[in-house]
């Protein structure tokens, strides 16, 4: 390790473009604690530590929410944008063709960033809202130029998050959205540990151990998971032409077990929270079965079995749904067969996409479980430990690990190249 770090601060170019990437999540968490003005704090951050939805979503702003801050809402608009572009050329077959064409990513990218607005201006909109409406009106009343100044600050956050993390994408050391989520996540933990220190004592030395171990565990098995995959065996056939032979090789096809990554994870945040909080605007109603009803979805929740129940079976779902997404494997049968590759015992053409699409389901239900078991993590952890200042995001685990491995990969992939460039 210390060779690379070596390898690293020698190579000029590769040390600035880390030092740059550094500085622009430095002005990431700057941004997170410049609140929007006119706003009180007193009550939000007690708040998002009591509400289990949204005090997720704060940890992946790095406090942002809790601090009210013009990056509010993080880069949540702008993933969501990216799902929904996603999902749409699956579904739509003009932007199915744009995605393939030469270019068309990248106006695609740009559909996706001119979604962000709008959704940065409905969700900052959603947000000061539920907050007006909890008991005690955490924000106050706020005039016309206030909701005015709040909003265009949020979008213009937004915006700003979304293009300090394209200049990070642009160093190709590791992906910009992705370190900026890392960034918010990992900021977090000093204040978790001086949580804890505050309220220490030596009965709960034992308790602090169980955490340490599970935390442990829980890392090994995010690394395993998130690099485990299934690798099928794929020969091609020899082909002759003129006095040359060509093919004849041997390689393998992998499978991840976690093809889905976050994805559903935060596809099943979207879900929950969508009920509690349309159930906010009802709470005040003038009908007295209106309010009960929104009151019961609200209490609903809030209780832990429930949420965590709910929670597992959508990320389970999700993440079938998602692969089946993003892996054709008729698409890939169709290629191995015009390649002349061919899976060891089973026939080209639907004989490889029947044994392909068996074998993904098989390696799925694993990654599915898995996924659903780190998301209810927090949930199952807090009872064991007692510990309500120190909690296990499986969540957060799974995105700050895959990140890392992301870019030491890429950071290990530049080292590679530039000692090819040597020779």
């Amino acid at each position: 390790m210390w060779e690379k770090l070596g390898q690293i601060w020698k190579s000029r170019d590769l040390r600035n473009k880390i030092l740059y990437v550094l500085a622009m999540l430095v002005v990431f968490r700057i941004a997170a604690h410049v609140p929007i003005p006119g706003i009180g704090l007193q009550s939000l951050k007690q708040f998002f530590s009591q509400n289990q939805v949204l005090g997720l979503l704060n940890i992946f702003t790095g406090g942002g929410l809790e601090n009210f801050s013009v990056v509010m809402l993080g880069v949540g608009p702008y993933i969501t944008a990216s799902i929904i572009f996603q999902l749409l050329a699956m579904i739509v077959p003009k932007l199915e063709e744009m995605s393939k064409e030469s270019g068309g990513q990248q106006k695609i990218n740009s559909y996706t960033r001119w979604l962000t607005v709008p959704l940065a201006g409905l969700q900052g909109y959603g947000f000061i809202t539920i907050l007006q409406r909890q008991s005690g009106n955490l924000l106050g009343t706020l005039t016309l130029f206030q909701w005015t100044t709040a909003i265009i600050t949020i979008m213009a956050g937004t915006i700003l998050l979304m293009w300090l993390g394209e200049l990070i994408s642009e160093k190709k050391i590791g992906n910009g959205i992705s370190l900026i989520i890392f960034a918010g996540i990992v900021s977090g933990l000093p204040a978790a540990l001086q949580r804890t220190l505050v309220v220490f004592n030596p009965s709960q030395a034992l308790n602090i151990l169980v955490f340490l171990a599970i935390a442990v565990v829980t890392i090994i098995a995010v690394v395993i998971m998130t690099e485990g995959q299934r690798n099928i065996p794929v020969n091609y056939a020899r082909r002759i032409r003129g006095n040359r032979m060509y093919g004849g090789a041997s390689t393998h096809l992998p499978l991840r077990v976690n093809m889905a990554g976050v994805i559903p994870i935060i596809f099943a945040i979207s879900i929950i929270l969508f009920p509690p909080m349309i159930s906010q605007f009802f709470v005040g109603a003038s009908s007295a079965w209106l309010a009960g009803a929104a009151r019961f979805v609200i209490n609903l929740f809030q209780n832990q079995i429930f949420y965590g129940v709910i929670y597992f079976i959508l990320v389970f779902a999700f993440t079938y749904f998602y692969t089946y997404i993003v892996f054709h494997p008729n698409q890939i049968a169709e290629n191995l067969q015009k390649q002349g590759g061919f899976i060891p015992g089973i026939r080209p053409g639907r004989h490889t996409e029947s044994y392909l699409q068996s074998t993904v389901n098989k390696i799925l239900l694993a990654g599915a479980l898995f996924l659903g078991i780190i998301a209810i993590l927090p949930i199952a952890m807090q009872p064991l430990t007692g510990m309500k200042t120190l909690v296990i995001g499986g969540t957060s685990l799974l995105i700050v690990v895959s990140v890392v491995i992301e870019t030491v990969k890429q950071v290990d992939a530049q080292l590679t190249m530039r000692d090819y460039d040597g020779l």
